[in-house]
Formats: structure tokens, sequence, C-alpha cells
């Protein structure tokens, strides 16, 4: 099943773009149901987006914002995805379901987590790494395998383990948003949109996900500089 994709010719019109397009889905969200519930992805890439979410004029209070992984680290450290999300935010303060990273029992803090997940999320944001990953679903790690719980700890991957949402987590939702920035990532992307799933994004279900990226490429054209407002909707 093609994906839908669109790029853009800088990280600052992809952060706009990504930031309409979360913000069409919430006030459509409150429309029908009263409330938007999204999963938020961790890394770097993402951070410009969620300052220019900040700046838009939503109901915010009606909004929760879930983790879909984050670094087994302390309260505060620099590593934790957390840090980014909330200070990414300001001043807006929704009401964010964080990880419980730093609980003694691991496991089952993994456990209580997937207990306060929604059953189905409007929107779940994924990001994609040059070898593929995402969330926190790495080649080689036993977690691509877990299919019985939603949420669930990884080995050490990059210096940290993880907390990560499971692919049955990942299904459970309206649409799903990919949000791929960097010079890194084209082969990677490439493999996404043809449905590789030799790479872990590539198990990620098809149907209702776009695709946004400032990665060019050959057969997908190039944004002209119109109103990013213009890809809020599907």
């Amino acid at each position: 099943m093609p994906v839908e994709s669109r790029t853009f010719a800088t990280p600052e019109d992809l952060a706009r773009a990504g930031a309409a397009h979360i913000a069409e889905c919430a006030a459509r969200a409150i429309g029908a149901r009263g409330e938007f519930v999204m999963a938020l992805s961790g890394g770097h890439s993402p951070l410009l987006t969620w300052r220019h979410l900040a700046t838009l004029d939503l109901d915010w209070e009606r909004i929760t914002l879930f983790q879909v992984d984050e670094r087994v680290a302390p309260a505060g450290d620099p590593d934790r995805n957390l840090r980014g999300l909330v200070e990414g935010l300001v001043p807006r303060q929704p009401r964010i379901v964080a990880m419980p990273v730093d609980e003694r029992d691991l496991d089952a803090a993994a456990a209580h987590y997937a207990e306060l997940l929604p059953d189905l999320f409007d929107l779940i944001h994924l990001g994609l790494g040059p070898d593929g990953h995402t969330a926190s679903l790495v080649a080689g790690d036993p977690a691509l395998e877990t299919t019985d719980r939603l949420v669930t700890l990884t080995d050490v991957y990059q210096g940290r383990r993880r907390m990560t949402m499971t692919y049955p987590a990942l299904e459970r939702t309206r649409e799903t948003l990919w949000i791929v920035s960097g010079p890194d990532v084209g082969d990677a992307l490439e493999r996404l949109l043809a449905g590789d799933a030799s790479i872990p994004a590539g198990r990620v279900r098809r149907d209702d996900a776009l695709v946004l990226s400032d990665v060019a490429r050959p057969d997908i054209v190039m944004d002209d500089g119109e109103s990013p407002e213009r890809y809020g909707g599907r």
C-alpha cells in the first residue's frame, strides 16, 4: 500500500507543516470527540515541530500527550525525551502522561504505562533513524518481536535502555504521522516508503499514514514554498 509523502525544502518548513497537520488533527478530534489524544516520539528531529506547535491557538486543555518511547535515565537528565518535549511546548501546558522510566521495577512500570494507554489514539507521531529504527524499536532487539505487551523495555541502544511502545500499541491509532529529517536518513526513508519490512520502521502499519520529510527524493515533488497550512489536511 503506497504511503502519502511530502517533501519540504528546509527543516523549518518541515516543522511548520508538521505542526499545522497536528493542529488540524487536534481540532478535528476535539470537535468530534471533545479531546485529542496523541503519542509523541523522542529524539532531536521533532523538537522544532513542538516549538512551532506551541505557537498555535489550540484548545490545549483538551489535549493529552503520551510518549512513544523514553530513555531510561533519571528525572531531569538531558537524555530524557520528556525534557525536550516539555521545553519545546513552553508556554503551553497540555496534560503529558510521562513514561515512568525512573521507577525501580521497570517491567512493572512498563506494564502500568500500558494500562494507561487509550484504546485508540487520534494520532501517533514517529521518527526515523538512519538505521531504519523507529520509536525505540531497533534491529536485533527482542522488543521487535514483543506482541503480548503494549509497552516493553529494550536492550541498551546508544548507551541507554529504552521504554517503548510495541508494534501492537503503534497499531492503535486513527493516523500515523512520520516526521523525517536529516541528510543521513535518505536510504532509510526510501525503504520505509517501499514498505521494506527488513527495517523496523517498515513493519509499522501503512494505512492512514502520512510521511513528511526534508529529505529530497527524485520521485517526490518538492514543496514550492506554498503556505504550510495547506498541508494540514489529508
